[in-house]
Parts: structure tokens; C-alpha cells; sequence
């Protein structure tokens, strides 16, 4: 059929990957940083946006393209004026400041499970109607001026198309914003006035296959969604598959038919680029774990930490850590800290307290997993993500503790080519060469295939020694 662009605006820059619509490779690809002054500030000017989309897409990337889909950060909220202007900074990423306006919107709706009835997702300080709550409270005057509510791709893909009238966003990035329900598929417009304090305009919410308008040059732009949903649609991950991705923090997510409520709040309802959901569950402890250890043992990199665990054995002798270094999530403890169990004169090795690190960010992965799994969700492969995917110490325990196939993919910008399958997507049913049901069938990643094997009593037999320490330190903590 031709050529699309994936555009791909993620906190610090912007990576394009113009792509074969037929088959997804990627032909060419642009990158330029967002240009903002400090590191990853609460507030940031939209503009910068465009200016490192514009050099990204320099030097004839874009010639050809027919389509263009945008993916961008999620979280971020843009208030603008009844003329399109923006009231105040874009309000980004997880911020502090706003840790108290979200316990008061669970306050003031009557509790965890309200909102999960609501919206699938219990308020966070980075969720924009949290943002909405802290923006009603400290700045009063601009919440008033607030009449449009757009996200980070919404108002790219506006952009793009020159600020029409018509506003849109898709169900991925709308399932974020904590006043759209994936259950329903509908707004809950008093959530945004109990956040704000009045009603503005939201955007209008378009299948996965639309289009949100064609450029004055004819170029089609794609409805676009969150980096969440399309980097998982870059991977082509389905139904039967899970995403671990290992940050400073983690998340488990899979694809599931139907929207999860989870009063408890560690279950995430969000939807999926392509009509599905996508649940997600968080750790706040994976690759943290590591580093901390890595310090704890005066070594310099996660490499060295990893050939130092490959030196002990399955269950490092005994010894279990459960990583709860900043609090956790999942389970709900927010004021705990790590513990470090099974102290024995043979365990007290580096080698040990290595193997122990990693099995232990894994473990607390694989309850994040069991979380999914106890409320139906079906996992059979499992897609690890991020640098620490690469460390021979993870791969060597992940298919074990997991019980599934791992698969690694190499490293790519799965956001951006995520964005560009849904602007072939769009394409080909605006020709009508593809069914709106169905994306279009692009190769799947190249990716190393790890299966548990003969490990995988053994792995279970580690999962459980962490399962036994987590009860007696925390009883009853995934029942709270």
C-alpha cells in the first residue's frame, strides 16, 4: 500500500519510524530531544513538542508518507481556554505535589472502591484528573480559564491537522485519564467537575481503525494513543500474552477481553489500542532492587551484579529478599521496608545476596503476574522489557519463576512502530483494503525465546521458599 509514520513523543524527546505498510519494516527513523530546560520537569511548554517533532522529522523523513500515527507520554494534561490556548505549562509524569490532591479525590467520592467502580483505576499523583484536582486548588484562576482538556497525543495529533474544531483522543489514552471508564466506554464528566470544580470539553473518543482528519496536504493522521498501548501494539502481543517491564519500578500488563475492577487498587483498567483491554498491575520495585544491591556490594554496573548471581544456585542458599526498598505497591504496603530472609553462614556470600536480588524483583514480579491471573487473565508467553531484560541473571531465572515462555525482543522504539501500525491501519480501511476489526498482520519482533524447560520445578520451588517468607513477614498482604 505505500509507507506511514510512527510518531512517537515520549517524556524527554521524539523518535519517528517511518514504516512499509505491508509488512512494518522500518525504512528510515528521525530523533530529536525535547528541547526543556532540567531534567524531566513537572512542567513543560507543549510547544517544545512540535520544535523536537519538527527536527526529528528533518532532512525529507516524511516524504512519501501517507499516514501518520502518534503515540506520547502518558499522564500529562493540557488545560487550554476556549480559544485553543493553553492556560498554564503542560502538567507531566508522576509528580509529587499532587500526592495530596489524590488522596482527596478518594476521599471525596468515598474510597478506593468507588473509584474502581467508576473508572477501573484508583487516583495517583500522576493521573490527570489528580492534576485537575491539585491545578483547582493552587491555581484557581487558571482552573476557571480551563475550558478543553486535551492529552499529550490529542493535542499532537491537533496539531498535526490544524487545530480543528473537531477534538479526539482513542480509548487507550483515555482509559489514563481517570474520568473515562474502559468498562463502559464512556466519560464520567462529574468526576472531572469534582476534580476541577466545573465542566470543560473532552475530546471525542474514535475506534482503534479511524482516522482523526486529513491534513490540508491529504496526509491521513491516525486516532493515536499512550506509549502504554502502543508499544504494546508494536510488539503484537494478543490474547494469552503478558508484558513485564523492568524500570526502576515495574508493571505487568496483559491482554484481556474485558475491563478488570479492582477496589484494592493494585489492578489498573486500562484499554488497548486495538478495542481490547489492557490491565496493568506495578511494582515499585524491580531494577531499584539491583542497583541498590549492586551499591550494597560495592559493584559498579548491573553486569557485574549479574555474573556475581550466575557464581550461586537457584534459591542463593537459602536466602530470600523481599525488595520492598521504597514501600510497595503490590501488595499495598506503602511504609514497609525490604527484608532480607534465610541468614546462614553458608548463605552470607556476595554471590548469594546477588542471586537473591534478582530472584527477588522477579518474585514480586510474579505476583504482580498472579494478580492478573487470579481475576481470570490468561498468561501463556510473557514479553520482558527494558535494559535489565538483557542481563544473563534475569534470563536464566526469569522462564522458571514465571512458569511460561519468555520471550526478550531486541531493543526498538515498539512506541513509535506501534503508532505507525495504527496509521496503516487507518489507511488501508480508508481504502478499504483492511477490515476496521482487524490490524493489519506486520512481522513480529526479533526476540530471544527462553522456555522454562527442566528449571521449572526447581524455579517453583524458589517462587514458593519467596511465597512462604512474603506470608510470615506480611500475612494476609494480598488479601487486604
Amino acid at each position: 500500500m505505500g509507507i506511514v509514520a510512527g510518531l512517537d513523543s515520549s517524556p524527554d524527546f521524539t523518535r519517528i519510524v517511518v514504516c512499509d505498510t505491508d509488512t512494518g519494516a522500518v525504512l528510515r527513523q528521525g530523533y530529536a530531544p525535547h528541547p526543556v530546560d532540567g531534567d524531566r520537569p513537572a512542567d513543560v511548554d507543549p510547544q517544545a513538542w512540535l520544535l523536537s517533532l519538527g527536527e526529528a522529522a528533518g532532512g525529507g523523513l516524511l516524504e512519501g508518507v501517507q499516514a501518520i500515527g502518534v503515540s506520547a507520554q502518558q499522564n500529562a494534561v493540557i488545560a487550554l481556554d476556549a480559544q485553543g490556548n493553553t492556560v498554564r505549562p503542560a502538567m507531566v509524569g508522576g509528580d509529587r505535589r499532587t500526592q495530596v490532591a489524590a488522596a482527596d479525590l478518594i476521599d471525596a467520592l468515598g474510597g478506593r472502591e468507588s473509584w474502581a467502580q467508576a473508572v477501573g483505576s484508583v487516583p495517583q499523583a500522576a493521573q490527570p484528573v489528580t492534576k485537575l484536582r491539585w491545578l483547582a486548588k493552587n491555581e484557581p484562576d487558571a482552573a476557571l480559564r480551563a475550558a478543553i482538556l486535551m492529552q499529550a497525543h490529542d493535542w499532537l495529533v491537533w496539531q498535526l491537522l490544524g487545530r480543528p474544531v473537531r477534538r479526539t483522543t482513542d480509548r487507550g489514552g483515555a482509559s489514563g485519564t481517570g474520568y473515562w471508564s474502559a468498562a463502559t466506554g464512556s466519560y464520567r464528566t462529574d468526576l472531572v467537575e469534582l476534580a476541577l470544580g466545573h465542566q470543560v470539553m473532552l475530546p471525542e473518543v474514535i475506534g482503534p481503525a479511524e482516522a482523526a482528519g486529513t491534513t490540508p496536504e491529504g496526509l491521513l493522521i491516525s486516532a493515536g494513543t499512550g506509549e502504554t498501548m502502543a508499544a504494546a501494539f508494536g510488539l503484537g502481543i494478543g490474547l494469552g500474552d503478558a508484558v513485564v517491564s523492568l524500570g526502576a519500578s515495574g508493571s505487568v500488563m496483559a491482554v484481556h477481553p474485558e475491563a478488570l475492577v479492582d477496589g484494592t487498587g493494585m489492578i489498573t483498567a486500562l484499554a488497548d489500542a486495538t478495542g481490547m483491554h489492557l490491565p496493568v498491575v506495578t511494582t515499585l520495585n524491580a531494577v531499584r532492587t539491583l542497583r541498590g544491591t549492586a551499591e550494597l556490594l560495592g559493584l559498579s554496573d548491573l553486569e557485574s551484579l549479574s555474573d556475581l548471581a550466575m557464581k550461586s544456585t537457584p534459591g542463593s542458599h537459602g536466602l530470600v529478599l523481599l525488595p520492598y526498598l521504597e514501600g510497595e505497591r503490590t501488595p499495598s504496603l506503602p511504609h514497609t521496608a525490604g527484608t532480607l530472609a534465610g541468614l546462614r553462614r553458608e548463605s552470607m556470600k556476595p554471590e548469594h545476596l546477588a542471586r537473591a536480588a534478582f530472584e527477588g524483583m522477579l518474585c514480586g514480579l510474579a505476583d504482580a503476574l498472579d494478580v492478573l491471573r487470579g481475576r481470570g487473565v490468561d498468561v501463556r508467553r510473557i514479553f520482558l522489557l527494558g535494559a535489565a531484560a538483557e542481563l544473563p541473571a534475569v534470563q536464566a531465572a526469569a522462564p522458571a519463576l514465571f512458569g511460561v515462555q519468555v520471550v526478550v525482543p531486541q531493543p526498538a522504539d515498539y512506541a513509535a512502530i506501534g503508532a505507525a501500525r495504527q496509521a496503516a491501519w487507518a489507511l488501508g480501511v480508508s481504502q478499504g483494503a483492511l477490515d476496521p476489526r482487524n490490524p493489519p498482520a506486520w512481522q513480529g519482533a526479533a526476540a530471544q525465546v527462553l522456555e522454562p524447560g527442566e528449571e521449572l520445578a526447581v524455579g517453583q520451588a524458589v517462587r514458593q521458599q519467596y511465597v512462604s517468607v512474603r506470608e510470615q513477614t506480611h500475612p494476609g498482604a494480598f488479601r487486604a
